[in-house]
């Protein structure tokens, strides 16, 4: 003989697991939430002092992917001069620890995170910019995504913007 549950009584046994638990879940869950924040606040106060304030504002992260990486070498890169940390994500194992290791890690995130620039000014909120899905966009043969996102972080960092090419 089968008993059937009317829709709902059978699924409120976890109720009885979770609300002894709920005040150390919401617990953990803000120690956590405050973790991150003094990180991230840190991380800000230690880029601002040891680069901004020794002229450099911008992280910029790219790999020897064959889609960008003449692009950006011979587009972007020379218009950030000496003011940029760059990594080559390329070249990964052989990056030590370090603030940018972390500033890429933290502000890149595990999305579309190469390439990326990343633009720090002290006391703002720091701006990310994600070139993947442009290059992506480029390699359709749909280029304005990539010239408007140049553009626009060249542009907030004050330096002149190429011509778009093809």
């Amino acid at each position: 003989m089968r008993t059937t549950v009317a829709r709902g009584e059978g699924s409120r046994w976890y109720l009885a697991i979770l609300i002894p638990f709920l005040p150390a879940i919401i617990a953990i869950a803000l120690a956590v939430a405050v973790f991150l924040a003094i990180f991230t606040a840190c991380l800000h106060v230690a880029i601002w002092t040891l680069w901004c304030l020794r002229g450099r504002d911008v992280l910029f992260v790219y790999s020897d992917s064959s889609i960008w990486r003449d692009y950006i070498e011979e587009r972007i890169l020379p218009r950030l001069g000496r003011r940029a940390v760059v990594m080559n994500w390329s070249q990964r194992k052989k990056w030590r620890f370090s603030i940018a290791r972390l500033a890429f890690h933290h502000f890149g995130g595990n999305r579309e995170f190469n390439p990326i620039a990343v633009v720090f000014r002290p006391f703002r909120r720091t701006r990310t910019f994600r070139f993947w899905l442009p290059f992506k966009e480029l390699k359709k043969g749909r280029p304005q995504a990539l010239h408007d996102m140049e553009r626009e972080f060249l542009e907030m960092i004050g330096v002149t913007p190429p011509e778009p090419t093809g």
